[in-house]
């Protein structure tokens, strides 16, 4: 029988690249990537002991996994910024819109960054308006 294969050569390496050009946040957060072979990568999170990680997702395409680590990364950062202020209880957009726009920026630029390190190019690199993330 043939095993059947859920990602294709091409995006494994793609995926590689953005798991890797990613590494900082799996170094402050509660989650982790994997390469699973021929099943893709998959994002275990909110590791319980003893139960094990209580989430898990699979990539199977480069863009989505660039796109959801991109999220985990902003709203952490986000997070942070908030703590022990007022934000505390915004939304991830409206603490984004409440910050100078030097530091929209920079957040944004993050975002091409990563792209960068990871070898994506389709993404977003238009610096940040004010409009959201």
């Amino acid at each position: 029988m043939e095993k059947q294969v859920y990602i294709t050569d091409k995006e494994r390496e793609k995926c590689q690249r953005v798991m890797e050009a990613y590494a900082e946040l799996y170094e402050n957060e509660d989650l982790l990537v994997l390469n699973a072979g021929r099943y893709g990568f998959v994002k275990l999170q909110s590791y319980r002991i003893p139960f094990g990680f209580d989430e898990i997702t699979t990539f199977v395409d480069s863009q989505s996994l660039f796109d959801d680590l991109w999220e985990e990364w902003v709203e952490t950062q986000l997070l942070i910024l908030a703590r022990d202020t007022p934000m505390e209880e915004m939304s991830y957009v409206d603490i984004f819109r409440s910050l100078p726009g030097e530091k929209q920026n920079e957040i944004m630029e993050k975002r091409n960054d990563f792209a960068d390190r990871a070898g994506i190019k389709n993404v977003y690199r238009i610096p940040c308006t004010g409009q959201g993330f």
